[in-house]
């Protein structure tokens, strides 16, 4: 399979505070999220000075991709994009068609499967298309979810390792990992259609596959265990009587303190980078809480711009380059894959 440029996806986040009610309501549009929810979220980015860390972060992982792409011979032109602020997908896709590129790859800051993680990209960058006029002068092609990926977990483990060594006392300690929360009718819709098997949908199981190997490896390098950990939910931005995954990190932190747990080590495994997500409602208020409540509390680092991820990242343009599937289900991706709930979209395909 020829691929002749990359695109890295992603999320996007405001760099002013002009820009971050605008970059709230992109986010959330259609999707009925009250204005008083959007203006208490908005209170999170303006106190970091309306600048979300992620496009920084984005800038820095480009320029890792970019040495590591060199460093192997990968010959190929790295673009990044975001669906919610500049670079915008329409403005970039127009950048790279003038220089000449017909067939891209894009891969997502994203590592799991579900509608907002996974399908609305696919979406999204068919939408840009359209917008910009190269429907039927480009084709762009969504690298699956690479949860799996050896280089995504290993930071966390190691993230782990080194928590349980700071902790007082590690036979009583918790270990949650976290990832945002998302309408349980999204949670059982994500992944294909032949493979839904009602709740935990394919999102919940990827990351209870992740946590289970993270648990694994921390007990097999340490020989502490078994390591007590759950899986639980932060950021949910929806209204209070659609269901949303539970519990809460917050609420979890709580439970682990009432149930006799001196320490909780966060691990945000659903996250590829330390974003506001990150920083504000782990670092802050599941922070705040364990204060409070008098709990010990260590969060994990993301992946980020870790060799092995990065290394993991270039892999899936190997991978693709080479025509090798760039994840072991080949359903991923598939037209009844984590489907929009609201309308049929075009979307991209996955490989």
């Amino acid at each position: 399979m020829t691929f002749d440029a990359v695109l890295l996806a992603s999320f996007g986040g405001p760099e002013g505070l002009d820009e971050v009610m605008p970059f709230l309501e992109r986010v959330t549009a259609g999707r009925g999220i009250p204005r008083e929810r959007l203006e208490a979220v908005s209170h999170h980015y303006v106190a970091l000075g309306g600048v979300s860390p992620i496009n920084a972060q984005n800038r820095e992982l480009l320029e890792h991709l970019r040495a590591e792409m060199d460093w192997r011979g990968l010959g190929l032109p790295l673009f990044w994009g975001n669906r919610n602020s500049a670079p915008f997908f329409t403005d970039v896709l127009r950048e790279i068609h003038e220089q000449g590129h017909r067939r891209v790859l894009a891969v997502a800051t994203s590592a799991y499967s579900s509608y907002s993680g996974c399908r609305q990209y696919r979406e999204n960058l068919a939408a840009a298309m359209e917008e910009a006029g190269l429907s039927d002068e480009m084709e762009i092609v969504k690298a699956w979810p690479y949860f799996e990926r050896s280089g995504f977990v290993e930071p966390f483990v190691d993230g782990v390792i080194d928590a349980l060594t700071r902790v007082r006392e590690p036979a009583s300690t918790r270990v949650l990992f976290t990832t945002h929360s998302i309408p349980e009718a999204m949670a059982e819709g994500s992944g294909p259609d032949e493979l839904r098997t009602g709740l935990p949908g394919m999102y919940e199981r990827q990351h209870l596959d992740v946590a289970e190997r993270v648990a694994a490896a921390v007990e097999s390098a340490t020989g502490v265990g078994p390591i007590q950990w759950r899986l639980v939910f932060q950021s949910r931005s929806g209204p209070p009587q659609v269901p949303w995954l539970e519990p809460d990190v917050g609420d979890a932190v709580r439970e682990a303190s009432k149930e006799g747990a001196t320490s909780v080590v966060v691990v945000p495994i659903g996250f590829v980078s330390d974003h506001v997500e990150v920083v504000w409602d782990l670092d802050n208020e599941a922070r705040e809480i364990a204060d409070e409540i008098g709990i010990e509390f260590i969060r994990v680092s993301t992946p980020g711009i870790d060799s092995r991820f990065v290394g993991s990242l270039v892999d899936i343009m190997t991978d693709a380059l080479a025509g090798r599937p760039t994840e072991s289900e080949p359903l991923l991706c598939s037209s009844s894959c984590c489907r929009n709930s609201r309308a049929d979209l075009p979307s991209v395909c996955g490989c």
